[in-house]
């Protein structure tokens, strides 16, 4: 029988359309939380997500479609949704080039993207969890915010920034709650390379004749010692034990999650 220990509580995940971020919501939505999430996606996609996560056991889901790059689409989401317990930063994009040649407006939607909303998302959520003594940020970040690579200066710059905010939240929020009520805690998970949509055109770029095996096998040379993917759903196991009491004083790290990629 699923452990239902979030029962009652509100979460929101972004980026839970698909890869990551859905299999977060399912979960949190299999301990019993009421899910909210935010992501791009067809009608029918966004239907099917919302499907997964009450199957999987959440009360209720709901999707709010705030584009990310507008902060006041993002206060008028987190106004919508109210108060909040779990929040999963998860929404990020991606694109590849010289730092010479990136393009200026793929620069600021990445910024905007995967490090400025989750400044507005904790701006709104953290004051509430401070006030009921439980709240959980949950960042997903990247290896990219431990370790640099080439031709993604705009991604590493983001998820640097991610687990330095991270950081301070966890500083300020220290303190709020206690150990019975679980205090509040702000965190990041670092995934190396996860069976997700969003590295699809590596893989595409590295496969030989067009044979994916290929591509998923010289990504994984590259830089993930394992040689294994992470799936989603191991991201979000991780995700959800960090919203256990027993985690109360984990606070202010970064885990990766990556095979043993930073290790080197």
């Amino acid at each position: 029988m699923t452990d239902r220990f979030l029962e009652g509580r509100i979460a929101l995940v972004t980026g839970a359309t698909s890869g990551i971020g859905l299999a977060v919501a399912e979960a949190l939505g299999a301990a019993g939380a009421h899910v909210h999430i935010n992501g791009l996606g067809s009608s029918g996609q966004i239907a099917a997500a919302l499907a997964a996560v009450r199957v999987a056991g959440a009360p209720s889901a709901s999707h709010h479609d705030a584009d990310l790059r507008d902060p006041d689409a993002i206060r008028a989401m987190m106004a919508a949704v109210g108060s909040v317990d779990v929040l999963v930063n998860n929404a990020g994009i991606q694109h590849t080039a010289s730092l010479a040649e990136m393009p200026d407006e793929r620069w600021d939607a990445l910024i905007a993207i995967n490090l400025s909303a989750c400044f507005h998302t904790m701006k709104a959520a953290l004051p509430g969890m401070a006030e009921r003594g439980f709240g959980r940020v949950i960042n997903i970040a990247s290896v990219h915010g431990l370790v640099a690579s080439v031709n993604k200066a705009p991604y590493v710059a983001a998820k640097h920034g991610l687990i330095g905010l991270t950081k301070v939240a966890a500083l300020e929020m220290a303190a709020q709650g206690s150990r019975a009520s679980g205090g509040v805690t702000v965190n990041c998970v670092c995934p190396g390379w996860v069976e997700t949509p969003l590295i699809e055109p590596q893989i595409a770029a590295r496969a030989v004749d067009g044979d994916r095996d290929t591509g998923i096998r010289a990504l994984l040379a590259e830089k993930q010692p394992s040689l294994r993917m992470t799936l989603p759903a191991e991201i979000a196991s991780l995700a959800l034990w960090l919203c256990r009491r027993d985690a109360h004083n984990l606070n202010g790290a970064a885990l990766p999650v990556d095979g043993g990629w930073t290790a080197q």
